[in-house]
């Protein structure tokens, strides 16, 4: 199943640091990883000794569009040999583990890594297995830790979860954080002799009804007034559109179009033909 948000007129975006999924228990976990990945333009995809049955229809589901990753997967017996081409490790960790490496949070990791892949490194992030996490020698093997600001009374992350908070803040690191549609306005902001007629105009209405009372508090109505109008910013068809209403409320129910009805027994008359 592929999901509302997916565009298969787009180019496809790929690459990035390696997502290195240890002892992954749950094939499931494994499928939503690799959607997350796809998400933010993450491709490379290893495995070590997964545990789940990749073949599951329920983990292909999980990867919900994201098969292109999910299934060329690679498999890796160890984690020496799943990362002995990467140049860097990342691991990911809610728990100090006393070992002096640097700490990072993904915001802080995620643009160093993509300006090192920018100029060639091989970088990797290491996950572990949803109920343990990594083990202290498998933390031991990288360079760097990740941790993620959570609550610190329940700081577990699902599997797939992390992988998508890394693949956010790889993606905004690496290709912008502008949003992926160009938002084009609908109508260009109303110049501001249109607004202050539509005050006018509104005010006036609302002086023949009696708002403006007590008499003495009128000009600050007036004022507030304005200004919640000011605060929408608004544009053209907005000023349309407010002053259209004002004014069927200000006269009233259009009247509706006579049609005129024939006495009982007039038939209407057929057409005349042609000579």
């Amino acid at each position: 199943m592929v999901g509302a948000g997916t565009d298969r007129t787009k180019p496809l975006i790929t690459g990035g640091p390696a997502i290195v999924l240890v002892r992954p228990q749950l094939a499931v976990n494994v499928g939503m990883a690799a959607r997350a990945m796809a998400n933010f333009g993450l491709s490379d995809l290893r495995l070590v000794a997964p545990r789940g049955d990749l073949t599951r229809e329920d983990a292909q589901a999980a990867a919900a569009g994201a098969l292109h990753i999910f299934e060329r997967a690679r498999i890796f017996p160890t984690l020496p040999a799943a990362v002995a081409d990467l140049n860097v490790l990342w691991a990911t960790t809610a728990r100090e583990r006393g070992q002096g490496k640097h700490i990072e949070a993904p915001a802080a990791a995620l643009p160093q890594i993509a300006a090192r892949h920018a100029q060639g490194e091989k970088h990797g992030i290491l996950f572990g297995p949803e109920r343990t996490g990594l083990e202290n020698d498998e933390v031991a093997t990288a360079d760097v830790i990740i941790t993620f600001p959570v609550n610190p009374a329940y700081a577990s992350l699902n599997l797939a979860q992390s992988v998508l908070l890394v693949g956010y803040e790889w993606f905004r690191a690496a290709h912008g954080d502008a949003p992926p549609f160009e938002l084009v306005a609908r109508s260009p902001p109303a110049p501001r002799d249109m607004v202050l007629s539509f005050f006018e105009y509104l005010e006036e209405a609302l002086e023949r009804s009696g708002f403006f009372r007590p008499e003495g508090k009128q000009p600050v109505m007036r004022r507030n007034l304005r200004n919640i109008f000011h605060r929408i910013g608004l544009t053209e068809q907005d000023v349309r559109t407010l002053r259209g209403a004002v004014v069927r409320l200000v006269e009233g129910p259009r009247a509706a179009p006579k049609t005129r009805r024939r006495p009982r027994g007039e038939r209407q008359s057929p057409p005349e033909s042609e000579a």
